[in-house]
């Protein structure tokens, strides 16, 4: 009986015109995709991408140089080297980031006792060489300049999250 069933179907083109009924179904809804150069996507607040250092609104430097973000990296991607400051305090006098070598796993983040260095909202930080993903300790001040709002909004949403 099933084998006389599979035949009508097939003779009767009952596949096709189940498939083409649901191509008209969905030819007439509005469209889903985005176009993306111009329009972009919304963006979770636990997002990880481009890395930043993030500073005190008096404008001082919240890494205070515990080596924690660099003693959890598994890709060892992170390079810290710390310096006594003026005041009797440690500071870091080079943080570098390998982002060829970086995955992503937020885990420098998360292990931050002062939510010093962040992953920010850009996911767009494609470049042509190698030596423009090593970035620097400005570079990565200069990020988190530029992100602070941003940044600070997105900790501020995950803490009322978790």
């Amino acid at each position: 009986m099933n084998l006389l069933k599979r035949r009508w179907k097939y003779w009767l083109g009952l596949d096709l015109l189940s498939g083409l009924a649901l191509t008209f179904r969905y030819m007439f809804r509005p469209k889903v995709t985005i176009n993306y150069p111009y329009e972009k996507g919304r963006i979770s607040p636990r997002f990880r991408g481009e890395h930043a250092l993030r500073r005190y609104a008096d404008g001082s430097e919240r890494c205070i140089a515990c080596k924690l973000c660099e003693a959890v990296c598994p890709a060892l991607a992170i390079t810290i080297e710390a310096a006594p400051a003026a005041d009797g305090s440690r500071c870091t006098t080079r943080y570098d980031i390998d982002m060829t070598k970086c995955i992503n796993c937020g885990l420098c983040q998360e292990v931050c006792p002062v939510e010093a260095i962040v992953e920010g909202p850009n996911f767009e930080y494609s470049t042509l060489t190698h030596e423009e993903l090593l970035y620097t300790k400005e570079r990565l001040l200069a990020n988190g300049d530029r992100w602070e709002s941003v940044l600070a909004a997105n900790l501020a949403a995950d803490r009322r999250k978790g």
